[in-house]
């Protein structure tokens, strides 16, 4: 991976950890409940609020440091997924899913491409180049 690449990768991982983190922790300031609530609302059994939150803000913070970065993007990619499919669909393209789609397709990416030169991934699980 060139040096663009990682850097790029680095930028990317750090917007979505920051999203997901701030995401996950107004769930946890708004109260779980009243998450729960809204999943049951939409016929989601109401723990998955609880499980959805907090992969949110634990999955945030180790994306901003590069831990576990392509489980954390296949996390994400399924709850953006889940949540076109279960609420944003039925408000349209423009102010329903648009934003939804863009932060499942970063998710995607770090899945394929990982933690890249600049994660804690690469520190602790250090490969060789010619192995990659």
């Amino acid at each position: 991976m060139s040096v663009n690449q990682g850097l790029g990768t680095l930028f990317i991982r750090l917007a979505l950890g920051i999203i997901f983190f701030i995401h996950g922790l107004e769930k946890f300031q708004g109260g779980l409940d009243n998450t729960a609530g809204f999943f049951e609302s939409l016929g989601i059994p109401g723990f998955m609020g609880y499980v959805v939150a907090a992969v949110e803000l634990i999955g945030g913070l180790l994306l901003i440091v590069g831990l576990g970065t392509r489980w954390i993007g296949a996390a994400f990619t399924v709850i953006m997924l889940m949540a076109i499919f279960t609420v944003k669909l039925q408000m349209g393209f423009v102010g329903g899913y648009e934003l939804d789609i863009a932060l499942a397709a970063m998710s995607l990416y770090l899945v394929v491409s990982g933690g890249a030169d600049y994660s804690l991934d690469r520190v602790l699980f250090r490969r060789s180049k010619a192995a990659q």
